[in-house]
C-alpha cells in the first residue's frame, strides 16, 4: 500500500466530506493510441500491433501506472488551506472548503486578514482528508454517464425545481435546468480550460472511498 496526495478544489473537498462524490476523473499522459484492452493493479495493457505480415502479436504491452495508485492504495488531499499562529510551533489549520477564516482567535490574537496558502503547498500533517482507491480504469471523457456524473460530485444544485428527472438525467420540466452529464462538462472546463471538453481525451477513472486519516 502506498499513499500519495491528490489535488481538489473546495467544492470537490465538500462535496466528498458530504459523501457526494466518490469518484474523480483525471487526464491520462501522455494519451494512448487507441483502447486499452485491461487495466490490472492501476496498470493499462493493450496487445501488441501486428507485425509486417498483418499477424496480431500474442504478447502483451504495458502502460505506466496509473499516477494515482491502484486498489487499496490511499489518497490524502490537499486542499487550499491556513493555519493560526503560523510563526510559531503550533497552531490550528483552517480550509477553505469550510467557507470561513476566523478573525478573532483565542487569547486576544487578531488576524484580520484572509492569508490562504495554495493545495500545493499543504503538508501531509495538515491534510484532514484520507481516500483509499477501490478501483481503477482508462476511458474516453465523454463515456461518463449522468449516474457517474452524480458520483463525480455534481449533485443537485444545477437543477431550478424539485421535479423529478428522467432516465436521461434531464429534469422532466422546462425550467431551464441542464442535464447532469453537461454540468459536468462545465465543470471540467472550469477546470482544464475552455474546450477541453470537446477534446474527449482518455482519463484514468479513479473510484475512491473516504477512511479515517
Amino acid at each position: 500500500m502506498k499513499e500519495r496526495p491528490i489535488l481538489f478544489s473546495g467544492p470537490m473537498v465538500r462535496a466528498i466530506v458530504t459523501g457526494q462524490k466518490t469518484v474523480t476523473r483525471r487526464v491520462m499522459k501522455p494519451q494512448p493510441q487507441k483502447a486499452p484492452v485491461d487495466v490490472v493493479d492501476g496498470v493499462p495493457s493493450w496487445d501488441s500491433p501486428t507485425n509486417s505480415a498483418g499477424e496480431v502479436q500474442m504478447n502483451t504491452q504495458h502502460g505506466k501506472p496509473c499516477p494515482y495508485g491502484k486498489p487499496g492504495d490511499r489518497l490524502w488531499v490537499r486542499e487550499t488551506f491556513s493555519r493560526s499562529n503560523p510563526g510559531g510551533d503550533e497552531g490550528v489549520y483552517f480550509y477553505r472548503a469550510d467557507g470561513r477564516f476566523p478573525s478573532v482567535m483565542g487569547g486576544g490574537c487578531f488576524y484580520g486578514d484572509e492569508i490562504w496558502k495554495p493545495s500545493i503547498h499543504m503538508p501531509r500533517f495538515a491534510s484532514r482528508i484520507l481516500l483509499e482507491v477501490t478501483d481503477v480504469r482508462v476511458e474516453r471523457l465523454q463515456a461518463i454517464t449522468w449516474e457517474e456524473a452524480l458520483d463525480e460530485g455534481i449533485g443537485d444544485h444545477r437543477f431550478e425545481c424539485d421535479r423529478p428527472v428522467e432516465p436521461d438525467g434531464y429534469p422532466a420540466c422546462s425550467c431551464g435546468s441542464v442535464g447532469y452529464v453537461d454540468a459536468f462538462a462545465e465543470l471540467w472546463n472550469t477546470i482544464n480550460g475552455t474546450g477541453a471538453w470537446d477534446t474527449n481525451p482518455w482519463v484514468w477513472v479513479v473510484e475512491f472511498k473516504r477512511i479515517e486519516p
